[in-house]
């Protein structure tokens, strides 16, 4: 029996109403309590004493507990089969797949009562102040690239590219690849233009496939007043999608807010499926994606939507590939890192020699030559390997006097950048 400080008070007070010494209406009052409510009160404690003002519940088996058979399934299942799941998660799960319709508080309970730690502790957060939401789906998308061991400890990291809408934390295109590079976030952004349309504009960090980080300026540059683009940022402008870069990385919170949570989820759901491997991650990923959006995204203050449909002609194909300047040899031919790619003749038998053709590798390896936006020859597809700015230098100028994109595959990997020395862009090497 549990007596608690109310009922030691009401006790006070009812003797002090059978000692003359307090009207019951000022007990009441003092109590809290209606009038009725008191003389109920007065008539048990008459017949009972203290135990008589005592809740009526006390000592009986709540109609609700939990089962020591249901609490040892849970915790058997918090221990094994969902071991990498968080409370949410795992009481997601339980209600799911497994028939078992606790509250979350319940469960958080249940493993803190048996020692199981929390997945990820919190930590207070700086102060930032907060951004609005755009208030139209399709006015501005964050991307971002996260290298992470997305199939457990045993299995080498890979990267996870994902892109999110900014007025409705919509997931709009994830992805895994090995590494983050140019071929990745060309990707991404077919990938999302083919399933939702054009953004009005991309926020981004200052990764070198999307912003060029170099002093290097050519002549041409240096006339015009402002550097070329990265092959990404080309694509960008092609497609009137304005770039914002953001200088931190809460100024990006949203989107390193959702990584936080696809390494917890995505990474739990991966384990639970058996996945290990990028190709079945990718086809498992249009499931997580709808799964995601469902629990996560809210509606945009505006039901107008701003993705923008790719205009009738446009070739996605080409706007959405590396592009490289190169020149037809005499024996109309384009000689570019090993490769040789032949050119049939012109209308009227016409040699293409000794002009400056756009060469552009497709996202899926393949090469095109356009001369004039006519494509002029094609060529099987090859390895594709990061784009490199490549920088030459004359003696005794120390201003670069030429800039230009190379192809050039890093030691390390095909698809990764190198990096040629202290403060350098990543991916940029100096050529003397």
């Amino acid at each position: 029996m549990k007596i608690s400080e109310r009922d030691i008070g009401r006790h006070h007070l009812l003797r002090m109403v059978l000692e003359e010494r307090l009207t019951l209406t000022e007990a009441a009052e003092k109590m809290g309590v209606s009038y009725r409510q008191a003389k109920r009160l007065r008539k048990s404690f008459d017949d009972n004493g203290i135990v008589g003002l005592l809740h009526g519940n006390q000592g009986r088996t709540p109609a609700n507990k939990l089962s020591d058979d249901l609490r040892s399934r849970v915790l058997a299942l918090s221990k094994e089969r969902y071991a990498q799941f968080n409370d949410s998660h795992f009481t997601e799960m339980l209600t799911k797949r497994e028939d078992i319709g606790l509250s979350r508080e319940t469960i958080r309970k249940i493993r803190r009562e048996e020692g199981i730690k929390p997945k990820t502790r919190r930590r207070a957060r700086k102060h930032h102040k907060r951004r609005p939401r755009k208030v139209s789906e399709g006015l501005m998308m964050l991307w971002d690239g996260s290298p992470h061991r997305w199939f457990g400890p045993d299995v080498e990291p890979c990267c996870a590219m994902a892109a999110i809408d900014d007025a409705t934390g919509k997931l709009v295109g994830l992805f895994f690849t090995e590494v983050e590079c140019s071929w990745a976030y060309l990707e991404l952004l077919r990938r999302v233009i083919t399933n939702h349309g054009i953004p009005a504009s991309i926020y981004q960090d200052r990764h070198s496939s999307l912003k060029r980080n170099d002093d290097s300026w050519s002549i041409d540059e240096q006339l015009a007043g402002r550097q070329d683009p990265t092959q990404v940022g080309a694509a960008l402008e092609a497609l009137g999608i304005e770039p914002i870069f953001a200088t931190t990385p809460q100024a990006k919170g949203r989107v390193e807010r959702l990584f936080r949570t696809l390494q917890d989820r995505l990474c739990a759901m991966l384990s639970l499926e058996g996945i290990k491997d990028i190709a079945r991650a990718n086809e498992y990923a249009e499931t997580f994606v709808d799964e995601f959006n469902e629990k996560f995204s809210v509606a945009a203050a505006e039901t107008q939507s701003a993705w923008r449909k790719p205009r009738r002609g446009l070739d996605l194909e080409r706007v959405l590939s590396f592009e490289y300047d190169a020149s037809v040899g005499n024996d109309n031919a384009i000689r570019f890192d090993g490769i040789v790619i032949d050119i049939a003749p012109g209308p009227g038998k016409r040699s293409y020699a000794g002009i400056k053709a756009e060469l552009r590798q497709l996202l899926d390896g393949s090469w095109c030559v356009y001369y004039k936006d006519k494509l002029i020859a094609t060529a099987p597809a090859n390895k594709i390997v990061e784009p490199i700015r490549a920088r030459s230098r004359r003696k005794g100028v120390r201003a670069a006097a030429d800039s230009r994109w190379v192809y050039m595959a890093s030691a390390a990997s095909g698809n990764s950048m190198r990096r040629s020395g202290p403060g350098s862009q990543i991916g940029a090497t100096r050529i003397a």
